[in-house]
Order: C-alpha cells, then sequence, then structure tokens
C-alpha cells in the first residue's frame, strides 16, 4: 500500500497545479524509483480525462552520458526532446535522485557543453509556459519531489524524517491540501500587487549583501504551486534594457549553492549593469565560473524572488525547497521567465540562496532588509504588512 499523502500529491498537481483537461497529452517523467508517485498521478491523469505518457529514465544514463559522450553528442540538441516541448499539453516532473553526487566528478567543461545545448529546448519551454492560461498553445508545468535516501542524506535526516519534511512542506498533512494553497494564493497575491508598478528593489544584510534590481514595467508572479510543488514565492525578473543596466551591487549568498551534484560554498557575485562581472566561492569556483562562460546569457541575472514559505525553515541542499524557505531571497543568473517581463536566454537557471533571518541567538534588527522604492516591506525575513505571508 502506498503513502497516502502521494494520492494527496497526485491529486494537488494534477487537479490544481497543471489542471489536468480531458484529452489533453500529459507527459510524466521520473527515475524509476518514483514508480509509487508515477502511479498516484498516472491514475489522477486518468480520473482527469488525460492521455498519461511515462517515461523513466534511470539517473544513471546521466552518468554514463558524461563519461562516454563525445563532444558532438554533448552538444546535440535532441529532436525527440524538442518535438516533446513543442507538442505536449502538460509536463509533470519528479525529481527523484538515488545519488545526488553522482555527477560530481564529471568535467565542468562536458556539463557546461551539455548545458548550453538546451538553450533551443529552454526557449521554447519558457515560451510556451508564458502563454496566458486559456491559450491551446501554453505548456502547463510542474516539478516535484519524491523522496529518496540519497536526498534525506543530503538534508541530514532519516527517510521518515524527510519525508515528513516534503510533505509538509506542501501542506499534504492537511486535510484538503488544495484549500491551503488558495489562502497561500490570496496572501502571495497582496505582496504581488504592492511590487506590480514599483521600480526598484534594494536588498542588504549584514554579512555584505547590497543589491539594487531595477523592476520598473516587469510583471511579479504569485507562485502557489502551479509550477513548482512545494511551492511559496513571488518571483520577477530584473529589467536589463534600464539605463542602469538593470542589476547592480553585491550580493554573498547564504548557503552552498547546488548544480549537477557540485556543492559551490560561498558564493559571492558583482554585479554591473546586469550582469556578473566578479565570481568568488570558497569551494568550487572552477565549477562556478565555467557554469557562468557555458553561453553569453549565463552572467545575466535572470530572476528575482522572495521565499515566502514558512513551512520551510531549514536548509536541506535541495533548490525546490531552499529557494522558498520563508524569510529569504533568491536570485538566479542565466535564463529568465518571458511571463516576468525578462527574456533572457541561456541553458542555465541556477537559482541561489540569500537569508534575510537574523543569526541564530541574533537580537531583532540583525537581519537583512528588503526595501522597494525606498520603503522597507521586509526585515529580518518578516513581511511588515499584515496579511502578507508568515510563520502560522
Amino acid at each position: 500500500m502506498r503513502d497516502p499523502r502521494l494520492d494527496k500529491l497526485a491529486r494537488v498537481i494534477v487537479d490544481y497545479s497543471v489542471g489536468v483537461k480531458p484529452g489533453q497529452n500529459v507527459l510524466i517523467k521520473a527515475d524509476p524509483v518514483a514508480v509509487p508517485a508515477i502511479e498516484a498521478i498516472y491514475e489522477a491523469v486518468l480520473r482527469a480525462g488525460g492521455h498519461p505518457v511515462v517515461r523513466c529514465v534511470p539517473d544513471s544514463l546521466n552518468d554514463i552520458f558524461y563519461e562516454i559522450a563525445s563532444d558532438d553528442q554533448l552538444k546535440h540538441v535532441s529532436p525527440m526532446a524538442l518535438h516533446d516541448i513543442e507538442t505536449i499539453d502538460v509536463s509533470i516532473g519528479l525529481w527523484a535522485e538515488t545519488n545526488t553526487k553522482a555527477l560530481s566528478q564529471i568535467d565542468p567543461k562536458r556539463q557546461g557543453l551539455a548545458s548550453a545545448s538546451r538553450q533551443p529546448i529552454m526557449k521554447v519551454f519558457m515560451e510556451r509556459a508564458s502563454l496566458e492560461k486559456d491559450d491551446p498553445r501554453k505548456l502547463h508545468w510542474c516539478g516535484t519531489l519524491y523522496p529518496t535516501q540519497s536526498s534525506a542524506q543530503d538534508a541530514e535526516m532519516s527517510l521518515r524524517q524527510y519525508e515528513d519534511f516534503v510533505f509538509n512542506a506542501g501542506h499534504l498533512d492537511k486535510d484538503d491540501p488544495v484549500a491551503e494553497w488558495r489562502k497561500i494564493e490570496a496572501r502571495q497575491q497582496q505582496v504581488v500587487d504592492y511590487l506590480n508598478g514599483k521600480k526598484q528593489v534594494h536588498f542588504k544584510t549584514p554579512n555584505g549583501t547590497d543589491l539594487t534590481v531595477n523592476v520598473e514595467g516587469m510583471t511579479w508572479i504569485n507562485c502557489a504551486g502551479h509550477e513548482n510543488f512545494p511551492d511559496g514565492e513571488v518571483f520577477t525578473g530584473p529589467n536589463l534594457n534600464a539605463p542602469d543596466g538593470g542589476v547592480n551591487g553585491v550580493v554573498k549568498y547564504s548557503f552552498p549553492a547546488v548544480h549537477h551534484g557540485r556543492e559551490v560554498h560561498d558564493i559571492e557575485l558583482t554585479f554591473e549593469r546586469g550582469r556578473v562581472v566578479d565570481a568568488r566561492a570558497s569551494r568550487n569556483l572552477d565549477f562556478l565560473t565555467q557554469m557562468l562562460d557555458q553561453d553569453p546569457g549565463a552572467r545575466n541575472l535572470g530572476e528575482i524572488a522572495i521565499g515566502t514559505n514558512y513551512n520551510i525553515q531549514r536548509y536541506s541542499k535541495n533548490t525546490l525547497f531552499d529557494e522558498k524557505i520563508g524569510g529569504t531571497f533568491h536570485a538566479a543568473v542565466g535564463a529568465g521567465y518571458p511571463e516576468s517581463g525578462n527574456s533572457n536566454e541561456s541553458g542555465l537557471h541556477w537559482d541561489m540562496v540569500c537569508d534575510l533571518r537574523p543569526p541564530e541567538g541574533g537580537a531583532a534588527g540583525s537581519g537583512g532588509t528588503i526595501t522597494v522604492d525606498g520603503e522597507v516591506i521586509s526585515q529580518d525575513g518578516r513581511f511588515v504588512f499584515d496579511g502578507w505571508p508568515g510563520p502560522t
């Protein structure tokens, strides 16, 4: 008997997150280890009248690919993968890594080649995902995580503890998770309504982060479980066409940033006119540099976001959760989301997280601030306005 929370997860994703409609073609992708979740989602898609197609792709194939593929094969753009993104109606991805460090010894140049080759696919994905909800060409998508021993180990938890962490982050412990996410959506919409129309956002922390982002003319997006699950953020893209270039200053990230199984520690990025002009790290700096140099758009900032999920309060070495931590912000180098107004193109999209909460034992006022057009809206990782997201 499968965990009943997986059936809740399936119903939330199929009925709420992507809203599968009769006749839609739905692609479900996962490692075979996630079969219990695949079965639950497959069943939910059928009940919704959709046409599910399942692709079980073992993570081990990535290991083989990076070890054996020639440069031409690394740079190859799969016409089948491109066709999928051009034609499917719904994409549901399950991240279920059996070894999160499997690619940590692969030459980053090879990873950069493969990542850059995804740019044409990423471009179509971003364009279709940005279409209006009622556009028949729109691609509805959602990515979620299936708890594995490997991910639990990264988070320094037992599998049982990690399952509770994952499912509680998505409010699957509630009787009606969809109702809970609708409440979250309403609270986050207040933040979005405030931010839309504003010109400048300034992030500052005691550790040296001092970053100014021009958001004039950009659109803030309310992320409440429709694309990522669990969710909990509001985001936009910087206006890279602004006279000041859109992004200026320094951001010192609070947690190690994980990409392709590699952890990069103590990242410090300096931005001038929207681009990274200096990158520092205490570990795996070469990997960071090669990811930033993989294509012309990789050094541009594509996204700026505020984490609003206060059910997530600890770092777990998984971006899906870490970027949503209530009381943080994250900034992603690489591809932007066209629906936000940022159309930066790259094979890279790498979210990195900065904590705004006071250090453990720190006094009130010892955390970071978010200032919008001169008005402080967040202090110490908490919004200052009533009715906005916050701890419960």
